[in-house]
């Protein structure tokens, strides 16, 4: 194939989700496939490409501070913003002098296509360039999945696929769905075909994401869901794990797990996103479960997978949160007992209905209120990787770091290799699925004993 670039660099940003590294991955295959060479984002490089985020305030900001940071490394490179702060922020994006070119989500299946574009264009003018083009059109007219193409690059021993785009729910904080737009399913074929190229190219374990992954089908016209889809996977022979994205905590019912238990590649590990234990909350979030529909989800997983893990997100300091409110959903994380939460302090996202709400929480107690959940995401980690300890573990290793590997469980329980065992360099155990004995257990990890380890694969 003929270069007309002459191996030219290509740095990536990715902020966000995992959606966006896949996306992000799908654009580096995109450059790979046109000859340019990918480098480090902290090296100089030709062009820059910072795939934004926009869910909080806090994103959208390091977007700005990643695409000024990019032109500082090298003013002459050409410097492209892409993904959701682009979609929803364009008056914004206009004010940012250091960008060349500006793309929506859509348009990240063109992006060497459009950088090209540019690059010729101005090659061709001496007149120095005063103004750019936002290219984004508008996602909630979009009606079709956006397919990337097969999607195998990865800088891991998992791999993320994407299967679905947009989000139907409107939570009243979230401005997600006018970033996304309306949800799209992707064809089950074109899904099964990327997961059997991964698997050809020895990668074990694969991660289901997208916007709202429990969303998936509801726009075909055939009966054909997400449990459909897993099951088609679960035969993919290579792939040893499938890992579930966040998941809506209601597609979570009875008849689900039945038929998902009996999957033996599925992980146990589910990310249910409760966002507040206090019903009057969830109420002005627009959630639409209760915390007694949450606790029956509960008990579900834990009653059809012993070795269940559940991981959630919760928002502190909503509008009109009151101190009776946060101690309603303090009690209520206690009760339920996650593994780790991920607490997110509440931020204004202009578009939304929460940012129009009366009642906005002072700064200083949503800061309080997150130290008290975060401390208690802790003590819960700690205590159940201690019902580890002298039991053995399936891990799947990712990489070596200052003399130990490190990998997660098949319920995702980060591990760790005992520091004190040597590692014979010549004998790898990256990608690899072993079965090893725990013998501490810290906080956020746990450390087993990997001299007697038995392979599995």
């Amino acid at each position: 194939m003929e270069k007309i670039n002459d191996r030219k660099k290509v740095a990536f940003v990715t902020l966000g989700c995992k959606v966006n590294q896949y996306e992000t991955n799908a654009m580096i295959q995109q450059f790979k496939n046109k000859g340019y060479e990918i480098v480090e984002h902290n090296e100089k490089a030709d062009v820059y490409v910072i795939n934004t985020c926009t869910v909080t305030n806090m994103s959208d900001r390091k977007s700005r501070q990643m695409i000024r940071r990019m032109k500082e490394q090298n003013k002459n490179a050409t410097i492209v913003a892409c993904g959701c702060y682009v979609q929803v922020a364009q008056k914004e994006i206009e004010n940012i002098e250091e960008i060349d070119i500006a793309i929506g989500n859509n348009e990240k299946s063109k992006i060497v296509e459009i950088v090209e574009d540019y690059e010729k264009k101005t090659s061709e003018k001496t007149e120095q360039k005063n103004s750019f083009d936002i290219i984004a059109q508008d996602v909630m007219q979009q009606k079709e999945f956006v397919d990337l193409g097969d999607v195998t690059y990865t800088s891991k021993t998992r791999a993320a696929i994407k299967i679905q785009d947009g989000c139907d729910r409107f939570c009243s904080y979230c401005i997600i769905p006018y970033a996304r737009g309306r949800v799209r399913s992707r064809k089950p074929d074109k899904i099964i075909e990327e997961a059997q190229d991964i698997a050809r190219e020895g990668i074990k374990e694969i991660v289901i994401t997208g916007i709202h992954i429990a969303s998936y089908g509801k726009d075909f016209k055939s009966e054909y869901k997400l449990i459909d889809l897993l099951e088609e996977l679960n035969k993919i022979e290579g792939i040893e794990r499938i890992r579930l994205g966040s998941i809506e905590p209601l597609l979570i019912t009875e008849q689900f797990v039945e038929r998902l238990k009996k999957l033996d590649k599925i992980c146990h590990h589910f990310h249910l996103s409760l966002q507040s234990g206090c019903d009057e909350t969830l109420k002005r979030m627009n959630r639409r479960y209760t915390t007694e529909q949450f606790k029956n989800i509960v008990d579900i997983l834990r009653k059809n997978y012993d070795d269940v893990i559940l991981t959630t997100d919760i928002i502190v300091g909503f509008p009109q949160e009151t101190k009776e409110e946060f101690e309603t959903t303090h009690q209520f994380l206690k009760e339920i007992k996650f593994y780790k939460m991920h607490i997110f302090k509440y931020s204004q996202r202009k578009g939304t209905k929460a940012a129009q709400m009366e009642g906005q929480i002072d700064g200083s107690i949503k800061e309080k209120r997150s130290q008290k959940l975060i401390a208690l995401s802790d003590e819960n980690e700690e205590d159940y990787n201690r019902q580890y300890i002298n039991k053995a573990v399936e891990v799947l290793w990712e990489e070596e770091k200052n003399g130990h590997y490190q990998g997660h469980t098949k319920n995702y329980i980060l591990a760790y290799t005992n520091n004190n065992v040597s590692i014979d360099k010549k004998v790898s155990l990256e990608n690899k699925i072993t079965k090893s004995i725990c013998k501490e257990a810290k906080k956020d990890h746990i450390v087993v004993d990997n001299r007697n380890n038995v392979t599995k694969m």
